[in-house]
């Protein structure tokens, strides 16, 4: 037979596989061939070209679906004007490190870390029992990784109101009185954690609430609620009401933390992201900024054993 067209033992021959093999590929249509006289041919060229197809389509299978970026990390999880800040000073100080983050709330941050979705959880979980933040969720929500818990900064949250207090709030007592109406933050955020931890411990009804279910996904989200006059208080930061010109109602201090991965903490782009963090340039920068303690920060306070 012509060097170009091959017979089923020919073609076994050159793939190097048993004939009866070949006849599979046939029968469920892997392979190019045809029929003649009542017996399967098969032209090289066109052999040839499934190989190559098929090798490639193996490389590409083989691949990861999500291309990286050099010098970047992805990060999920808790939001913080100052983290928006930091990511951005970053950026325009060291160009060619990029930190892609989603504002997914804490909870979410730690599950995506957990299944290798993200690098860095942002994350302040209150745990009601101890009185502790993140530490005590993670041997449970990041159980599949080797993490490292690095401290970001102390921040103060509390109440946010419109300028003035023209609705006269001035407690959680206050939101089952029928007047006021709140703003939320989402399942699984600190935020909420929190809030629920409060209304637990007062043994108020969530219920009773009037915007208790109306969800929002960030800081600003709920102060521009305020400012809209769609809601007359929710959760957020001091620098959040700072930022936005609205009142503040002091509530309590909370660690901002980053979980990572152990092997993360000693890339390139983490490290330089720590260094900005730090930096005295950087402090400069935002020292108008209320409500932030930056004695812990950039610091490991935890690591998986």
């Amino acid at each position: 037979m012509s060097k170009e067209i091959m017979n089923t033992k020919e073609v076994a021959q050159y793939l190097g596989i048993h004939e009866k093999q070949v006849y599979a590929l046939v029968g469920s249509s892997r392979i190019p061939a045809t029929r003649v006289t009542g017996k399967w041919i098969f032209p090289k060229k066109l052999i040839d070209q499934w190989i190559e197809e098929d090798a490639k389509h193996g490389m590409e299978e083989a691949m990861p679906r999500s291309r990286r970026i050099s010098g970047s990390l992805l990060a999920a999880g808790s939001n913080d004007p100052l983290l928006d800040i930091l990511l951005t000073f970053m950026r325009n100080s060291y160009p060619q490190f990029f930190i892609f983050t989603a504002n997914t709330g804490s909870t979410e941050g730690l599950k995506s870390l957990n299944m290798g979705y993200t690098d860095i959880a942002w994350s302040h979980l209150l745990d009601a029992e101890s009185g502790e933040y993140n530490i005590p969720y993670l041997p449970d929500s990041v159980n599949k990784v080797k993490y490292t818990v690095v401290n970001l900064f102390r921040r103060e949250t509390g109440f946010i109101i419109a300028k003035g207090n023209p609705a006269g709030f001035q407690g959680f007592e206050d939101l089952v009185n029928g007047k006021i109406k709140m703003v939320n933050r989402q399942k699984g955020s600190g935020t909420r954690i929190l809030m629920d931890h409060h209304l637990n411990l007062m043994g108020i009804d969530s219920k009773n609430i009037s915007g208790y279910d109306r969800e929002v996904y960030t800081h600003f989200d709920v102060g521009l609620s305020i400012l809209s006059g769609d809601a007359d208080t929710g959760i957020a930061t001091a620098a959040s009401a700072k930022l936005l010109g609205l009142d503040f109602i002091p509530l309590t201090w909370e660690s901002f933390d980053m979980v990572l991965d152990q092997s993360t903490f000693f890339k390139k782009e983490l490290q330089i992201f720590i260094e900005v963090l730090t930096s005295e340039e950087f402090h400069k920068n935002i020292h108008k900024l209320e409500g932030y303690d930056f004695k812990e920060s950039g610091k490991i306070i935890y690591s998986a054993a």
